[in-house]
């Protein structure tokens, strides 16, 4: 009898002291499983909109203590209080990045969108206060020769890296209200210098003559199109439209690879076989510029339907290729090139815009674009520097080439980028309600 009560009470003790472990076990019978929380590696779901303003703030803080706003003379480093009487050469103050690239032109457009959006107006005074002051040196400072002047590349442009970015973004400013009369020559010279002085291929497709003769760059849409668009905004002339247009078309039918939905990044015209390198960055570009040119383009222009009917086989494409991080990879198609920052940036701007604007179908697109913006976030540190960016990058007809780019925190091609990531992101979340819609992120 004794044996059996000790046995029994061992037996229940024993029940006892495991009883927790049986009760939290998960498995099917007692846990909806797909209820489980996933090991995201990013940001899953909806950002708040104060969390979007947040970051956005951060990068403008960065940015307005980083970069030159004021002009000094080069021998006592002495501000130059009144331009109209400047006597000596003249500098820009130190800063970290350079104000009359064509990155920074991406810049002033991000923070135009994120003072649009925000209306906070710190964003805009930013691009103002700049754009204003390369207006003005270009209005008053009289160098000796123009190889001398802080800002030689915009009194003579030598490449549409240093017009077209730049000339669209102080379209931008002016129709926001802007209303520096200084702007207008040198908008006009950057107009002057893509439509008639950038070299061309016989058909009129715009194209360099590096790394070889007669070459394509994917980036040059960006740095031609947008410009060649709003200048056919601004002036209301048919001929930056259709030239505009046509740009798209020849670039497209040389680069667009249709199975892929992707655009390779260089065609040199002597090439029998056209390497197909699906860099990030251009694409990105490629896919600003569609969605750019559509903002202004007349609806009954012929091209229009070709533009827009582009935009929606590129993003189609590129939703196929985006990362579960929500970044896209430094080659699109190359699952291990790095992830990169500013391509990912700038298809969280385009395909946000493309929503709000409705060209591209919401419900499909809206929560790629959210994943991407939650990508994009992690990497604006606390000082509000962009980290993961890819340099400056030419062209190359070989996969390390692309693969061993560095990256930098003073790479410039990921501020404007994000910008206007974050200002379109913000939009979209003012636009439409989103949800956890069985675990997944949906449109409400």
């Amino acid at each position: 009898m004794f044996m059996k009560t000790l046995k029994l009470l061992f037996t229940c003790t024993f029940l006892i002291c495991i009883s927790p472990y049986l009760h939290s076990q998960i498995n099917d019978v007692n846990t909806p499983l797909h209820t489980l929380q996933p090991d995201y590696n990013t940001p899953y779901g909806s950002p708040t909109k104060e969390q979007v303003k947040k970051v956005l703030d951060r990068v403008y803080q960065y940015l307005n203590k980083n970069t030159a706003s004021m002009m000094l003379y080069s021998d006592s480093k002495k501000e130059v209080k009144n331009l109209k009487n400047v006597t000596g050469d003249i500098i820009f103050e130190e800063g970290t990045f350079r104000l009359t690239s064509y990155e920074w032109g991406v810049t002033y457009a991000g923070m135009l969108l994120a003072s649009e959006v925000t209306g906070e107006d710190y964003f805009k005074d930013y691009s103002y206060d700049r754009l204003g002051l390369i207006a003005d040196v270009a209005a008053y400072h009289k160098p000796r020769n123009i190889a001398d002047s802080p800002i030689h590349s915009v009194l003579n442009p030598g490449a549409l890296d240093d017009s077209g970015s730049l000339c669209a973004a102080m379209i931008k400013a002016k129709m926001s209200g802007f209303d520096n009369k200084n702007l207008d020559a040198v908008i006009q010279n950057f107009a002057n210098y893509i439509s008639n002085k950038q070299f061309r291929l016989k058909d009129g497709t715009l194209a360099r003559n590096r790394p070889l003769d007669n070459t394509l760059w994917l980036d040059d849409l960006f740095m031609s199109v947008p410009a060649l668009a709003q200048m056919g905004h601004y002036t209301g002339d048919n001929k930056y439209f259709d030239d505009a247009v046509k740009q798209v078309k020849q670039y497209t039918e040389r680069m667009f690879n249709k199975e892929k939905g992707l655009y390779m990044h260089g065609w040199v015209q002597a090439m029998e076989v056209h390497p197909e390198f699906f860099w990030a960055r251009a694409n990105g570009w490629a896919v600003m510029t569609l969605v750019e040119l559509l903002e202004v383009l007349p609806k009954d222009h012929q091209g229009y339907d070709l533009v827009l009917n582009q935009l929606r086989a590129h993003v189609k494409g590129l939703i196929q290729h985006q990362d579960g991080s929500g970044f896209w990879h430094q080659l699109l198609d190359k699952n291990d090139s790095y992830l990169e920052t500013s391509a990912t940036a700038i298809y969280t701007y385009s395909i946000a815009r493309a929503i709000n604007k409705g060209y591209i179908d919401k419900l499909a697109y809206a929560p790629t674009a959210l994943l991407a913006w939650n990508a994009v976030s992690t990497k604006v540190n606390s000082k509000g520097e962009v980290e993961g960016t890819c340099v400056g990058t030419g062209m190359a007809f070989d996969p390390a080439f692309y693969y061993f780019r560095p990256v930098n925190t003073y790479a410039a091609h990921g501020y404007g980028p994000v910008l206007l990531a974050g200002a379109e992101v913000l939009a979209l979340l003012k636009n439409y309600d989103f949800e956890i819609n069985d675990s997944a992120l949906m449109l409400k």
